[in-house]
């Protein structure tokens, strides 16, 4: 972003912890008594796997796996033979795999998610009137961030719902000013609006499909060089 002189930083205000297995078992949910598996990210995909491993349990090898992405479906390869598995994936999203999930609906669908679900595709299974079966696997826990107490930034960008509680847990009298609010996708719109706040700049959309997308867009306007 040099050509329109402003500086970035990239400060996570949260980061991704795995349950332990004893904290897992105590769901009493297994994965291999499910048929199909949904992946919404890469950690699900790992932390799915990681706790397989740590509880000796092994994916039949007729088990289906549904992705958000291509990316993630192509990152199964770390862990499975894809020859011997039937993997389904969307180019952003989940929901557009609702032919496929349909296709499929006597399958016993499994989501490994954090501590918040995932509503969107639960919500999205049961209008198809497919059952699924949500499991926490990793949660999300704050980053320090008392060391930008005195900071100012001009725009702020969210990825995730997890940032913005992050944000108000630590900093709680905090106010939008006259900052610009930058979001990605839904989740972060509805956390960033229920909390009185205004977005100034989307991403997840069809002509901004990244936040570093987004931000361009708007410093073309906005910081013409």
């Amino acid at each position: 972003m040099r050509k329109y002189g402003v500086r970035i930083d990239f400060e996570p205000f949260v980061t991704l912890e795995g349950l332990t297995e004893k904290e897992y078992r105590k769901n009493r949910v297994y994965p291999n008594d499910f048929t199909a598996i949904v992946f919404t990210s890469r950690h699900a995909v790992d932390h799915f796997f990681r706790l397989c491993g740590e509880m000796r349990i092994k994916m039949s090898e007729d088990t289906k796996y549904f992705c958000a992405t291509e990316a993630i479906a192509n990152y199964l390869q770390k862990f499975i033979m894809f020859r011997k598995r039937k993997v389904f994936n969307g180019n952003k999203s989940i929901l557009e795999l609702k032919s496929y999930i349909i296709r499929n609906k006597d399958e016993k669908f499994f989501l490994p998610c954090n501590e918040l679900g995932n509503p969107e595709i639960t919500r999205f299974f049961a209008e198809l009137k497919v059952s699924i079966q949500e499991a926490v696997m990793y949660r999300n826990v704050n980053n320090d961030l008392l060391h930008l107490k005195d900071v100012k930034f001009d725009i702020i960008a969210f990825f995730s719902a997890n940032e913005i509680k992050s944000l108000f847990e630590q900093f709680p009298e905090f106010k939008q000013e006259d900052r610009r609010i930058c979001v990605f996708g839904t989740a972060a719109l509805k956390a960033v609006t229920e909390r009185g706040m205004e977005v100034n700049i989307q991403a997840g959309t069809p002509e901004a499909p990244s936040i570093a997308v987004a931000l361009e867009n708007y410093l073309k306007v906005s910081n013409k060089v």
